[in-house]
């Protein structure tokens, strides 16, 4: 088999070598312009003029184009239709595209663009939660709100009370390749074009309805990204818009880039959150019912926010069954960068919010936060909670529901088993009793440690989105020609796809290559994202091989007066009727038996359903679960903290390639470590990002990993038919972050008798003010 084996990325070599070609590496043809955005200085007012001499007189400079230079003006967004590619009149945020600059060069656009003269009446920006609300300034019609059970009435019956709130920040993408966009005309106004995106068949949407040509008179295409983490899922519209219509303006082919400190600016970032809670919970710690509110701050234009938004509601529960929940979430429109989609797209920030419940109430307490967690966790499949039949008289409050507070059956949880072996393996006992040893004989270094579960839902909530397309095709040497919907952003993608292909037809996998994705190829494609392009386009591909490989066996078959079904596709070979074919020569005999050699493939996830309205349904095909135990320690005199040990034990299902999915639960544990202590977003009060530059915005580095980082995937095959049962790996590593955040909360909490109450991120300044609040 080529599953279920740790062979090496695709394109590993050209990976270490430097010969991996990304969008802005492909060669410039001859006479390429090259584009860049004047750029909005202030938050929100009118724009009353603009001077562009300067910008049009500027060395390089070959053409400029305005908002008046488009009728109608396109469209960049993903869903309401409510973002211009250029400003029309209302400055929304500082860094809103003003004009267009075409010129020779880069640097000659980017020079140009710093020319103009905006004359600009200034209106009060809505920077805050508070700014926002006061104004009543939200999408959706006002605050969502989804209720299962009475939570009044459990909030007044439980036996105690608390309640709280925490900031959860933004935080910045900062994949390694920025946003990059390639446009190339051809005949009959047709337009060919190269991005770094992770949803090509947007990118042909919106440049086709930019360009007023139906969309088979536009090819998207993308190779590779040097990362995306949803920054790439929309936000490269308007890159390739503009080089579109440059390109059909100019008759000339047009690339744009943006610079780093321009992407900062310009694109979106992850939603920051305010979580109110009130809890009711018993003198054990069994939560009886929780009533959240969600302030969700989307910026100036609707995006992806609504989803993000309803996803972080989704995940309010976690890994804990409680019986009564409320959540109201309010989708805040401000005057800053239009929020987008990032890496578990909302779910994080509603996962904090129960694990900060979780930590308070065992803060209240006076218990071990992990055995509040194993009290509240839904029953493992075929088990009760705590991987033991449960006592009934041990019972108290209401009864647990073995299902979330949107519907949908739990019915694969196993966090309860995977909790227990994590815990024995990194001795989280002994640790807990010697950092609670450490912190009594020390003052100034204190100790922290945390086990933290996680549950993480896949599929698009978006139902018609769970759905891919495959393209492949078998020469007459054997060779194989791969094509699918997903797109390859480092994360392996194409690496598994090609695993399956060279399974389904039991040949050595050398022979098969995946080609770029491309909308010329494989139409309609999703977005590679919500963890789910394995899911979708291995099985997309798997039936476009079985179908190849069965016509194949059914020609070999007759040929040999045998029964198909007992032809061997296996070990580069074809056995059938007792005779034995390398597979190139299979292909061959097949080609010459007049056998159709090419096939599609499709997919489409079943049995999930989702009435967003309501908040009821099933909108996940099944969970990824995970669990790690992060120990950190903190100097109390300047906040500064390190992690010194991490333990992790992720379920990826029956893993396609365990050496991937190893890299992805460690980058992802890695990332969201990020966004929880240093990845700070920091607006002055004029409504400007003042961390745009990595000189201002910390992601960590080398440095900053654990010394000690023990990572292994738990062996669990996925009861539901996935590709091969496996799971998704690519967002719910990114959860294992809450552990260092609340490892961070342990330690502050040696210092004095009072709640920590830890802001997100936890930066070294954070953690000092919290230091002197407990004190």
């Amino acid at each position: 088999m080529s599953v279920a084996k740790p062979l090496p990325h695709e394109s590993a070599r050209l990976h270490v070598t430097g010969a991996a070609r990304y969008t802005d590496d492909i060669p410039s043809p001859a006479g390429c312009l090259h584009l860049a955005f004047g750029l909005a200085e202030v938050a929100h007012g009118t724009l009353d003029a603009l001077e562009l001499d300067a910008v049009r007189a500027a060395p390089g400079v070959v053409a400029v184009l305005m908002a008046d230079d488009f009728d109608p003006m396109p469209d960049c967004s993903p869903s309401l239709h409510d973002e211009p590619l250029l400003c029309t009149g209302t400055i929304h945020y500082a860094g809103q595209p003003l004009y267009l600059v075409i010129a020779d060069s880069h640097l000659a656009a980017r020079r140009a663009a710093r020319l103009h003269q905006a004359h600009v009446t200034e209106a009060p920006a809505l920077l805050t939660i508070e700014d926002a609300l006061a104004a009543e300034s939200w999408f959706d019609d006002g605050p969502r709100i989804w209720r299962d059970g009475d939570v009044d009435a459990a909030l007044a019956a439980a036996p105690e009370r608390l309640e709280g709130v925490i900031e959860i920040g933004g935080q910045e993408h900062f994949y390694l390749e920025g946003q990059a966009a390639l446009a190339l005309p051809s005949e009959a106004g047709e337009m060919h074009v190269l991005t770094s995106t992770q949803h090509p068949t947007e990118i042909q949407h919106k440049v086709a309805d930019a360009l007023g040509l139906p969309m088979h008179a536009v090819r998207s295409e993308v190779r590779r990204m040097g990362g995306g983490f949803g920054g790439k899922e929309s936000q490269g519209n308007a890159l390739a818009i503009a080089c579109a219509v440059a390109a059909r303006h100019t008759g000339r082919a047009c690339r744009m880039r943006y610079d780093r400190d321009d992407d900062f600016v310009v694109t979106g970032k992850r939603h920051d959150f305010r979580i109110a809670y009130e809890v009711g919970h018993d003198d054990a710690g069994r939560v009886h019912a929780v009533r959240f509110r969600h302030w969700t701050r989307c910026g100036w234009a609707q995006d992806l926010s609504l989803p993000v938004a309803d996803r972080a509601m989704l995940h309010a529960d976690n890994a804990y069954d409680i019986p009564a929940m409320e959540i109201t979430s309010w989708r805040l429109r401000t005057n800053t960068q239009s929020a987008t989609a990032f890496r578990g797209f909302g779910g994080p920030q509603g996962m904090l919010g129960i694990e900060r419940v979780m930590d308070h109430v065992a803060h209240k307490l006076g218990r071990d936060p992990l055995e509040v967690r194993r009290l509240n966790f839904y029953a493992d499949a075929g088990g009760a909670a705590g991987g033991q039949p449960p006592d009934p008289r041990s019972i108290s409050g209401p009864v647990r529901t073995g299902r979330t507070h949107y519907g949908q059956a739990v019915e694969d949880f196993c966090l309860n088993a995977l909790v227990d072996r994590l815990a024995a393996r990194c001795d989280y006992a002994g640790r807990r009793a010697r950092v609670a040893e450490w912190n009594a004989a020390n003052d100034r270094l204190k100790r922290g440690i945390a086990l933290t579960p996680v549950k993480f839902g896949i599929s698009f909530t978006l139902t018609h989105l769970n759905q891919a397309g495959a393209l492949v095709h078998v020469y007459a040497d054997g060779s194989i020609h791969l094509n699918h919907g997903g797109t390859e952003m480092g994360q392996g993608l194409h690496s598994k796809v090609r695993q399956v292909a060279a399974d389904r037809f039991g040949c050595d996998i050398a022979r098969v290559k995946v080609t770029a994705t491309d909308t010329g190829k494989v139409p309609n494609t999703s977005a590679t994202a919500a963890s789910s392009g394995a899911d979708l386009n291995g099985m997309a591909v798997k039936v476009a091989c079985d179908t190849i490989r069965d016509r194949m066996a059914a020609a070999l078959a007759e040929a040999h007066q045998a029964d198909p079904a007992a032809v061997v596709f296996e070990g580069d070979t074809v056995r059938v009727g007792g005779a034995e074919y390398p597979f190139h020569e299979a292909a061959a005999k097949s080609y010459a038996a007049r056998v159709p050699l090419s096939a599609t493939g499709f997919y489409a996830t079943p049995e999930i359903s989702w009435d967003r309205a309501a908040g009821r349904g099933r909108p996940f095909y099944y969970f990824a679960y995970g669990a790690s135990c992060s120990e950190v320690v903190i100097d109390t005199l300047t906040g500064e903290n390190r992690i010194l040990r991490t333990d992790i034990l992720h379920d990826a299902g029956a893993s396609l390639n365990p050496a991937l999915d190893l890299g992805q639960v460690e980058g992802g544990f890695v990332q969201g470590a990020g966004w929880l202590t240093t990845e700070e977003l920091v607006w002055d009060d004029a409504g400007r990002l003042r961390t745009h530059a990595p000189s201002t915005y910390k992601i960590p580095c080398a440095s900053d990993l654990p010394p000690v980082f023990n990572v292994e995937l738990h062996e669990n095959r996925n009861r539901e038919d996935t590709i091969y049962r496996s799971k998704a790996v690519g967002e719910p590593p990114f959860m294992h972050g809450i552990g260092v955040f609340l490892a961070l909360s342990d330690a502050v909490a040696a210092c004095g008798p009072a709640y920590p109450a830890l802001d997100a991120p936890a930066t070294a300044e954070r953690v000092l003010g919290a230091v002197r609040r407990v004190r």
